[in-house]
């Protein structure tokens, strides 16, 4: 059962991914990678803007806000991942983590969440 209900979540999760990336193409993002992970976690999507690279988590959800998904541990989990990124890549350049709600109809995105 368990096996089942993580294959629905991550449908659903690759559902909600699929509208991020069309909503932040339609901003002028160039995504980079989509699914990163490492021993630490995962990023959703990798994205570029004006030279900026942004790391962008995407949570959804109907019954409940989203943006609660994103807790502290969440966090720890995301900016361990991004350093794992940077180092394995070698990039040293501007960065940004956002997190990309979507709430049935609407799409909010968040900017530098690290500063929330």
């Amino acid at each position: 059962m368990e096996l089942q209900i993580t294959k629905m979540s991550r449908a659903v999760g690759n559902l909600a991914e699929d509208r991020a990336i069309k909503y932040l193409k339609g901003l002028g993002f160039e995504i980079v990678k989509r699914n990163f992970y490492s021993k630490f976690g995962e990023i959703d999507i990798i994205a570029k803007k004006n030279r900026v690279l942004h790391f962008i988590e995407v949570k959804s959800g109907k019954n409940f806000d989203p943006i609660y998904a994103i807790t502290p541990k969440k966090l720890d989990k995301i900016l361990k991942t991004v350093d794992y990124y940077m180092l394995k890549n070698k990039i040293d350049t501007e960065i940004v983590i956002d997190a990309l709600i979507i709430r049935e109809g609407d799409i909010e995105l968040l900017e530098n969440i690290t500063l929330i």
